[in-house]
């Protein structure tokens, strides 16, 4: 496995991520059930390559008017065309281009909301799965505005003409290890408060020294494994099983050192672990492999930027040149710290507070004098802004878009995301996120080394599984691996 494939994994997990984060603000805090969080995603992506391709926009009046001669008969309206397409401008910088996105996508919300969230819940799922069809139908059909199934390509992309020279790979990787130092000591900090969520007392902080040498640890054996091949003839899912134990033994010994260096920096801590409620075990498991894959996302990160490690002059892993998706992956880092770290300020304010009474009661809320039409309203507008951004991104990191693209399976699976990781707990679905990405990607590595069915089965083999997981997942911890089940919403 190369370096530019953990890059476009982590892209595609943080994306995700992204897109679900708004999702999550909806569902999970204001209790607003959307089903078609997807359009969103299309309005943001298709505006923010509509602004940045060179002339599309400007000549979108010239396009309508081909494909519908008869406003050519109407001569008002070709005039007033025509002049439009002098004013437009032939092209609109990125970051413009995107907030105008997620803006729009806003303005979808606000057209959706004001129609229907004044009625009970299933009028907004039911409408909002059938706007997300009429978007996605309205991108097949309008070729003027959308290019149809053909399709868009060649647009601008960010950093793509970037030469980082070494103060700049600099830059960027000492901002990558501040987000990266951050988010550890931030969900360290959560998770060591933990306990007491469930009464207990806190687990002591020493204990983050030895964790974080242990990520590490396994991290760095990890990648360096990458580097291992066999030579000796066996069958294909034979190898891949070996190699793994060959992986996993390399991890072993850090992992190890890390674990009695955990116990070794606290007193008492097996009596302190021995204490603590089931939860607080499973959070740390759950944490532990999230950040896990987190340090070797970094790690991919990192090294395709333009790090390259040398032993003796000999090459052994990573790039001395900069790629475009690392560059695209550093700079969508950036934007879901930024987002993440704006929303738990929300969140925890007095207006995020109102959201969450609005899901438990929004009679209640009403009783204290809260207009709880246009704090819904405001909660899925900047959710679906949210969608726009991340619809950027998805577009950027596809290179190529078409409505194809844009199904209802991508809001399901922002579901999936959600439900697996809490609802109501960003970091949650954070989690989610790397979960249900690694589940895809292992899966489709080792499944067809191990089941005799064809690519179509294989498929539908893994989506059952997957479903067949959040079947147990529910009867056992229906309010998902961080989330509070006193929190749920659905069958209220």
């Amino acid at each position: 496995m190369e370096v530019g494939y953990f890059v476009s994994l982590a892209l595609f997990t943080t994306i995700y991520a992204l897109f679900s984060l708004g999702l999550n603000l909806q569902w999970g805090y204001t209790g607003l059930i959307n089903f078609g969080h997807i359009a969103f995603m299309t309005i943001g992506a298709y505006t923010t390559i509509a602004l940045t391709l060179p002339n599309f926009v400007k000549e979108m009046p010239q396009r309508l008017m081909e494909q519908y001669p008869v406003i050519e008969s109407q001569a008002w309206l070709a005039s007033i065309l025509k002049g439009l397409g002098d004013i437009l401008p032939e092209q609109v910088p990125i970051v413009i281009a995107v907030m105008i996105g997620a803006g729009l996508a806003a303005l979808l919300g606000l057209a959706i909301g004001t129609s229907t969230l004044r009625l009970r819940e299933d009028y907004l799922s039911i409408v909002t799965i059938g706007v997300s069809e009429v978007v996605r139908l309205v991108a097949v059909n309008e070729e003027w505005l959308t290019r149809g199934p053909r399709g868009v390509f060649n647009y601008p992309l960010p950093l793509a003409k970037l030469q980082p020279n070494l103060f700049i790979k600099g830059v960027m990787i000492a901002s990558l290890v501040l987000v990266l130092g951050l988010a550890l000591w931030r969900l360290w900090q959560w998770l060591l408060q933990q306990p007491q969520r469930e009464g207990h007392a806190p687990l002591s902080p020493a204990l983050f020294v030895g964790y974080v040498i242990c990520l590490i640890g396994v991290a760095i054996c990890w990648w360096l494994s990458f580097s291992l091949s066999l030579t000796i003839e066996m069958p294909s899912y034979l190898q891949e099983l070996v190699l793994l134990m060959m992986r996993l033994a390399m991890a072993a010994p850090l992992a190890i050192v890390g674990v009695v260096l955990v116990y070794a920096s606290c007193r008492q801590t097996v009596q302190q672990l021995r204490a603590q409620p089931f939860n607080t075990h499973l959070s740390l498991l759950t944490v532990t492999m999230g950040m896990g894959l987190v340090v070797m996302f970094f790690g991919a990160l990192i090294m395709g930027l333009g790090f390259e490690i040398k032993l003796l002059g000999i090459h052994i892993i990573g790039s001395s040149e900069y790629t475009y998706k690392a560059g695209l992956l550093w700079l969508l880092i950036l934007t879901v710290a930024v987002i993440f770290w704006q929303l738990e300020r929300w969140v925890n304010s007095p207006w995020g507070r109102v959201l969450t009474s609005i899901r438990e009661d929004e009679e209640v809320a009403k009783a204290l004098g809260k207009d709880v039409f246009r704090y819904k309203l405001q909660s899925f507008m900047l959710g679906g802004a949210i969608a726009g951004i991340a619809g950027s991104f998805y577009a950027w990191q596809l290179t190529f878009i078409n409505p194809d693209g844009f199904i209802p399976l991508l809001t399901f699976q922002a579901w999936i995301i959600i439900v697996a990781g809490g609802a109501g707990n960003n970091v949650g679905t954070l989690l989610g996120a790397g979960i249900f990405w690694a589940y895809n990607e292992v899966t489709r590595f080792i499944l067809p080394n191990i089941l005799p069915l064809d690519d179509a089965r294989l498929g539908a083999f893994r989506v059952m599984v997957i479903g067949l997981m959040l079947i147990i997942l529910m009867m056992w911890r229906p309010q998902g691996l961080l989330g509070k089940k006193e929190e749920l919403t659905l069958g209220r």
